[in-house]
């Protein structure tokens, strides 16, 4: 898990992998107040993103999820969510196995959960042993605009 904050890009572009600059080159770039919630394809079915808007729930609501073939750069645009956060391990019991349709894993809550903020113009980039619960109320009820940028593994 990479968590930071866009306006830092220049910085640490530095480190990350083109793949994932790629994506969040996309995030700073694009004005999303003029973009509708959708798919939006950056490179064919390697790097896209989906635009969200939604009103977060409680966490009781929400399931933890996991992925095999995609890293998700998850960047809030508008409002504040919380993602619950913990590292896969045996502890952590699967619910429900969606990859072959969907790559997606569901798991059953777990202990030790740690509470991500996303506020507007933060991000965390998950990778497939970052069991992630993703948009969990913050604070009061408002309408949250959210990308999920989505890239292959394989690119990295």
């Amino acid at each position: 898990m990479i968590f930071g904050s866009i306006k830092n890009l220049s910085t640490d572009r530095r480190v990350l992998p083109a793949a994932l600059t790629r994506g969040l080159e996309y995030l700073r770039d694009t004005d999303f107040s003029k973009v509708e919630p959708g798919r939006v394809e950056i490179d064919g079915t390697a790097i896209y993103a989906l635009i969200q808007e939604y009103q977060p729930a409680p966490r009781e609501e929400k399931k933890p999820e996991a992925h095999r073939k995609y890293i998700d750069i998850q960047y809030v645009f508008q409002g504040s969510e919380i993602i619950g956060y913990g590292l896969e391990s045996p502890a952590i019991e699967i619910a429900e196995d969606r990859l072959a349709e969907k790559d997606l894993l569901l798991y059953r809550p777990f202990p030790n959960e740690m509470d991500l903020i996303l506020t507007p113009g933060t991000y965390v980039i998950l990778f497939p042993q970052d069991v992630h619960r993703p948009g969990c109320l913050h604070q009061k009820a408002g309408q949250v605009k959210k990308v999920v940028v989505k890239v292959r593994m394989d690119l990295l």
